[in-house]
């Protein structure tokens, strides 16, 4: 059996075609159609030429395989809504440190193929300074209820090696040193860094500057909680504000 019937299912599903309106596209039957959809019939030859034609997919595609909503969004013709390249508009593509492909990147960084195939990320901001997106996997950053948690993710700028002494104390870096990546804020002590956390019970750690193969200091934040608008306290106090004038009404 083919993947016909599924695939023309999908492609009326895409282009929101009825069974009614896609068959008579093709000069069919509602219930022919319907036979093919429910995979109770194959179509003839003649029909799957017109229908591939029609919709610029390779025969064997339609036949052979399910295609998936992407790909039919691709397909030319009739299909999709055609628009101008020139017209389409692109953020930055920055490459993503996850928790997932951070082992490798420590390895491969300074591979230029291995970072263009790393995961990327689109963010509306115009640079011409390397950028590295990296997702948050502690909560080193912390501290109490504020600060950076887990699946927050921050985007930093490439620092080169000249410019690390001039990076101002307690500013937010992406180091690569000693085989890990440790996101801290900078201190730096003669031919030292000394990297510490925001959360009050982790210790710092020191690495010296000839052990550093990069370094990101962070430029933006995103954080996956809203803030909330207000503490709550006012309408607290404004509700014991009214208790009260209740309470004196009564004496």
């Amino acid at each position: 059996m083919s993947f016909f019937g599924k695939n023309i299912r999908k492609i009326r599903s895409v282009k929101t075609l009825s069974q009614q309106a896609f068959a008579e596209l093709f000069d069919l039957k509602r219930g022919t159609l319907g036979a093919y959809e429910e995979g109770r019939s194959e179509p003839k030859i003649e029909t799957l030429i017109k229908i591939a034609n029609y919709f610029s997919i390779p025969i064997g595609d339609l036949l052979t395989r399910e295609l998936t909503v992407n790909e039919l969004l691709k397909f030319k013709g009739e299909l999709t809504e055609q628009f101008e390249a020139i017209n389409k508009e692109r953020f930055t593509a920055i490459p993503c440190i996850t928790e997932k492909n951070s082992a490798d990147y420590i390895n491969y960084f300074d591979k230029n193929s291995f970072v263009a195939e790393m995961v990327h990320v689109e963010v509306p901001i115009e640079t011409k300074t390397p950028l590295r997106a990296y997702i948050i996997t502690n909560l080193e950053m912390s501290s109490q209820d504020q600060g950076l948690f887990p699946k927050d993710w921050v985007i930093g700028e490439f620092v080169p090696q000249d410019n690390y002494t001039k990076l101002s104390n307690g500013t937010l870096v992406l180091v690569l040193a000693v085989n890990q990546l440790i996101l801290r804020r900078l201190y730096i002590v003669n031919d030292q860094f000394i990297l510490r956390a925001d959360h009050k019970s982790i210790e710092e750690i020191t690495v010296a500057v000839s052990d550093v193969k990069e370094m990101w200091c962070i430029t933006a934040v995103f954080q996956r909680r809203v803030s909330e608008v207000s503490s709550g306290i006012e309408e607290k106090l404004l509700m014991l504000e009214q208790e009260f004038a209740k309470l004196r009404g009564r004496l």
